[in-house]
């Protein structure tokens, strides 16, 4: 039967008095008016919350063996001190002969030259083996010189080594050569550089006398010497006529590459480091860098991070071309041994804004994973903006050169989005375009790429963490305006046997589709149907997957006309539903079997439908959906298999073992009913339906009661079922049901009574148990508020009346009643209240004039064309 509208009224009113429905448009009203047809709504699958945070869940498709690991052993020996080496900003050809840097004990690569100096075995603090290991290190010289050399000190040492070098370049070429593998008093920053004894006479001469040019010495940091003692970029600064001769006072320019030379090359990344970057240098970093070696008291360590952070920044030392790089960096490394969280957090802020690359890239980013993998360190890293460094490593580094790092740094990014605030945060930092971004890198990456795999566990990380941005609005907005079913569709479309990756794509359409907008854009994907019927084939026993990709289709086709005609012309579409209806059915019987076996009987049923029944509600949903198509409800109401597995679950299962599968089977029946089509299943099988419906009929559960009656009321059109009807006896179950006090009830109760009065023979069962006065008790009731139901039932008692004789004896004493109802329902200033707004008023005016009226006329006619033994009926306002 028809469906009814949600409207409310209270007894209580005058009948003339209109209840206020739910407001809606003409045009909505209009075209939503009381569908004979009607669609399905369910509730969106539900996943249970991971217990651990981890880079695969644990329902993953993956072995453990053929993915990335989420527990990891993290030490500083994880981190390539070669590596952390600053960049060059000049490439030089090499020269035949290089310079022989001197290293001090094991430090190979630190830019600080060590005195040697025992240390005092007690001042080796017992952090832990980090801090031991550290201290092992500084026992061989002291690894950052405590003591402080004021600018004005250095550059009066500078002025007095400047002077010794020129007095050696005057010297014999032998000579120099000696002089220069002895000269010590470098500066803790300086390197010695010696040459190489096999360098020929003739090249040491040219290098004195500057007869053969230019000599140029190639050093590491990619800067030459000239054989004037200057650095060959810098000879515009110092004309050959402003130099002094040696030996005399030091009133040279204090060039930055002179100094170089005279105290030892420094550091290989800067090239022009300025005086007051090295003055900063000793004054703000040195000194955190002295604390960092001395403390062992975490919290000071942490202070001490942020402090060093922020000097970093202020000078403008964060990135790769700062000159001292390696030596922090080493610093930093050697801290990650400290087993602290909070401690690893801001290192790895630092770290990650030094701009690291290659394995210490990877190493940083599972330090990030391995702080984020814990949940209780939400707080404090909402509070240090480690999302931001994160963020900036997918938006820069290459996805070829850094999967792993990348994927590292990409499960980080999903554990945080497991938080509202850091979610929050990512949508407002636009982590959305950056992702669609990496999907569409990831997607541009082929099948037989030998990176095709590897790249299949960032997606899983991507994909996760844009599952979890959807649950807010100004995500949903961004992913519909950036194009995200489209990479959604070509990612699921390349990655079909990747079930996690499915599976985060299918959610993440699972949960889009609940919205309309979002519905709309994947209904216009025409490619989307294909995909999920592949998926629906290809992994039939997953039910997880199986019960998202359906309810996404539900959502399709539960108020798209296109999407349905799209879906339903989409090859072997009907008949893989019919297989997963099968599949699950079978599944479901069998837990059943299995529950009464074990002596399930006594206990009380789950509430919440199990996984083959979910399945099957959601399954069920789809097909009533589709009904409501014309063509397409009618090719299904001819599809006996379809038919035969509804009936099928009416027959085993009741409304009190899964009230929504039960309910869901008897409307899509209803909905096939409705279309009178040659070699209709629903109409072969009538009988058999009416005999499953009666329980349904009887039960408590009044959603059941009413969809029961409204499938009787299409089948009662058939003399087959109005006999069946009177022979159980069910008609007095209807007209009991007129008492509900509910107008969609009392609606389709009537429905059934109207087509049994079409039958003269069965007219006078309205009498027994008082009809007649339960109709006129709805009119007044309902009528003024729903101009279908008044309409419904004048018509019933036309069909009652049509052989009257005499008003009296065809209504009883309901006959003034009705009289003065026709009479008030019929005058337009009393039926409808112009008080309300246009819409309402006219979409009443509209059901009152076409449907309501010719037929309330009609009957009011009939009854005072009978009256002649009625006293006279007047009608005034109350």
């Amino acid at each position: 039967m028809q469906p009814s509208k949600n409207k409310n009224t209270e007894k209580a009113e005058p009948f003339y008095r209109l209840s206020v429905p739910k407001q809606k448009t003409s045009s909505e009203i209009i075209n939503e008016a009381r569908n004979v047809l009607r669609t399905l709504r369910t509730r969106r699958p539900f996943t249970p919350t991971e217990d651990q945070r981890k880079l695969f869940g644990s329902g993953s498709s993956r072995a453990p063996q053929n993915r990335p690991p989420s527990v990891f052993s993290l030490r500083a020996s994880c981190f390539d001190l070669a590596e952390s080496r600053p960049v060059s900003g000049v490439r030089l050809s090499p020269l035949d002969h290089k310079p022989i840097l001197v290293t001090f004990a094991k430090d190979e690569d630190s830019s600080i030259s060590f005195q040697k100096s025992p240390a005092d075995a007690a001042e080796v603090r017992k952090v832990s083996n980090a801090r031991a290991c550290l201290f092992r290190r500084t026992s061989q010289g002291n690894f950052l010189s405590a003591k402080m050399v004021s600018p004005d000190q250095s550059e009066e040492k500078l002025d007095s080594e400047e002077s010794a070098m020129v007095n050696n370049l005057c010297r014999s070429n032998d000579n120099c050569l000696a002089e220069q593998r002895s000269y010590t008093p470098f500066n803790d920053e300086s390197r010695q550089l010696i040459c190489n004894d096999r360098i020929s006479r003739s090249e040491r001469e040219d290098f004195l006398k500057g007869t053969a040019g230019k000599f140029l010495f190639q050093l590491r940091g990619g800067r030459s010497v000239n054989s004037d003692g200057r650095f060959a970029d810098e000879e515009q600064q110092f004309p050959c006529d402003q130099m002094k001769k040696p030996g005399t006072s030091s009133s040279w320019p204090r060039s930055t590459g002179w100094k170089r030379i005279v105290t030892g090359l420094e550091d290989e990344t800067r090239i022009n480091e300025s005086e007051e970057e090295e003055s900063f240098w000793h004054i703000k970093i040195l000194p955190i860098l002295h604390e960092l070696e001395k403390e062992d008291n975490i919290e000071n360590l942490c202070l001490a991070c942020t402090k060093l952070y922020h000097a970093l920044n202020e000078g403008n030392m964060l990135g790769k071309r700062f000159k001292r790089r390696s030596v922090l960096l080493k610093t930093l490394y050697k801290l990650v041994d400290i087993d602290s969280d909070p401690l690893c957090l801001k290192l790895a802020k630092i770290i990650l804004a030094m701009k690291v690359d290659g394995k210490n890239l990877l190493s940083v980013c599972k330090l990030a994973f391995k702080i984020c993998r814990n949940e209780k360190n939400d707080y404090i890293i909402q509070n240090d903006r480690l999302l931001d460094c994160l963020l900036e490593i997918l938006r820069t580094e290459d996805l070829q050169k850094n999967s792993e790092a990348l994927l590292y740094c990409m499960g980080a990014i999903k554990f945080m989005s497991g938080n509202a605030v850091l979610l929050n945060e990512m949508v407002n930092k636009g982590a959305i375009e950056m992702l669609l971004q990496l999907m569409k890198q990831i997607n541009n990456i082929k099948e037989n790429d030998i990176h095709f795999s590897n790249f299949g566990h960032l997606l899983v990380q991507l994909t996760a963490t844009l599952r979890n941005l959807t649950d807010l609005p100004p995500a949903r907005c961004q992913l519909i305006c950036s194009g995200a079913v489209s990479e959604l569709s070509v990612a699921l479309e390349q990655r079909m046997n990747d079930k996690d990756v499915c599976m985060y794509i299918v959610r993440i359409f699972s949960k889009l589709s609940s919205y309309n907008d979002f519905c709309a854009a994947l209904a216009d994907c025409s490619r989307c149907y294909i995909l999920f019927l592949v998926l629906l084939n290809k992994h039939q026993k997953q039910q997880d997957l199986i019960i998202r990709i359906i309810f996404i289709l539900g959502n399709l086709t539960a108020k798209n006309n296109q999407a349905r005609e799209q879906f339903f012309k989409e090859k072997g579409s009907v008949n893989t539903l019919v297989s997963l209806f099968q599949t699950y059915h079978e599944l479901d019987l069998n837990a059943q079997k299995w529950y009464h076996e074990t002596g399930g009987e006594g206990k009380n049923h789950p509430k919440h439908p199990s996984e083959a029944e979910d399945v099957l509600i959601k399954l069920i949903r789809v097909l009533a959906n589709l009904s409501i198509h014309p063509s397409i409800g009618a090719a299904l109401a001819a599809a006996h298999r379809v038919v035969e597995l509804l009936v099928t679950v009416l027959e085993y299962k009741s409304v009190d073992d899964c009230e929504e599968l039960v309910i869901n089977a008897a409307t899509t029946i209803n909905n096939l009913s409705y279309y009178k089509v040659k070699s209709s299943a629903v109409q072969d099988k009538k009988l058999h339906i009416a005999e499953m419906l009666l329980k349904l009929l009887t039960s408590n559960n009044m959603d059941g009661v009413v969809e029961a009656v409204r499938v009787f009321g299409n089948l009662s059109q058939y003399h087959e079922i109005c006999e069946f009807i009177i022979q159980k006896k069910i008609y007095k179950f209807f007209i009991a049901l007129l008492d509900a006090k509910n107008q969609d009830v009392c609606f389709s109760a009537c429905g059934v009574l109207l087509n049994l009065t079409v039958d003269k023979n069965k007219r006078a069962l309205l009498m027994e148990e008082g009809g007649i006065g339960k109709l006129v008790d709805c009119l007044q009731d309902f009528g003024p508020a729903d101009w279908q139901l008044a309409c419904l039932i004048c018509k019933t008692l036309l069909n009652y009346s049509e052989n009257i004789t005499s008003a009296a004896s065809c209504f009883g004493e309901d006959t003034n009643t009705l009289l003065a109802l026709l009479t008030s329902l019929l005058d337009e200033e009393l039926a409808l209240d112009y008080r309300l707004d246009r819409d309402l008023r006219d979409y009443h005016k509209l059901y009152w004039e076409r449907e309501f009226k010719p037929v309330a006329e009609k009957l009011l006619d009939r009854i005072q064309s009978h009256r002649s033994f009625l006293p006279t009926v007047t009608t005034t306002p109350f």
